[in-house]
């Protein structure tokens, strides 16, 4: 899959693209990620890609032209319609269900604003997903757009070091959309606290069993409308209930 970014910001990806297990879906072209800069297709001497905004106010508003001339450079590399995505407070939430249909796509083209925003007439005209992280702004998408970038990667065959090490993530279906269990590690005591007592038993079953109602038991707590979803899925069996009854 390709991913072509538009970000003032090139600079910014060089690091994030080089570290942690991930790297290997970039390298592998994988997950190709393709950086443009619209400053480069900005008119004038001074490659301007803002100015004020029309009405008044703070700060300064990316401009449409060089925005459009950058993204049909990229549709054009491309070579075929892709997908054009800005990350907004007024998106869709990023969920894992969102993960994983990008992780199954060929890819988009991922538009990173700056300063008060983009000129909404080239939203309007070009923009076919809004996403955002959550309720909160960001100085610029480009960490959102590694964000999503990430999520996708670590999804591709062969980038995490065990195939299933993202099946056990929060929110997977394989968890039925809950969240994960605690985790515990050496040593066996640490700070004068010790590992569960099911963990160290050996027995499969109980240790499956105990992971489950921990899972139960955190979403319940932390994400209830997850354990809502869960029960009008179906997902839930009896064990479950009377897991859930008991944290009550």
């Amino acid at each position: 899959m390709r991913f072509d970014v538009l970000t003032l910001f090139p600079e910014l990806f060089a690091p994030f693209m080089a570290s942690g297990v991930t790297r290997r879906a970039y390298e592998s072209k994988q997950v190709e990620v393709v950086l443009w800069n619209p400053r480069d297709f900005a008119q004038g001497n001074y490659k301007r890609v803002d100015d004020r905004p029309f009405g008044g106010g703070p700060g300064m508003v990316m401009m449409a032209e060089p925005l459009t001339a950058c993204l049909d450079a990229a549709l054009a590399a491309r070579g075929a319609p892709a997908p054009v995505v800005l990350f907004s407070p007024i998106g869709e939430a990023l969920r894992h269900e969102a993960v994983e249909r990008w992780s199954a796509s060929e890819g988009a083209v991922l538009v990173c604003g700056r300063y008060e925003g983009i000129d909404q007439r080239f939203i309007d005209a070009r923009v076919t997903h809004q996403i955002s992280l959550g309720d909160f702004v960001l100085s610029g998408g480009e960490i959102a757009a590694m964000a999503l970038l990430d999520a996708v990667a670590r999804l591709q065959p062969g980038v995490l070091g065990d195939e299933a090490s993202h099946v056990q993530d929060s929110f997977n279906p394989a968890l039925d959309g809950l969240l994960d269990c605690p985790h515990y590690t050496r040593p066996e005591q640490w700070n004068g606290q010790g590992v569960p007592a099911p963990l160290l038993s050996g027995h499969h079953a109980q240790i499956e069993r105990w992971r489950r109602d921990q899972r139960l038991a955190i979403t319940a707590a932390r994400r209830p409308e997850l354990i809502e979803a869960a029960r009008a899925a179906g997902k839930l069996n009896k064990a479950d209930e009377a897991a859930l009854k008991k944290k009550l």
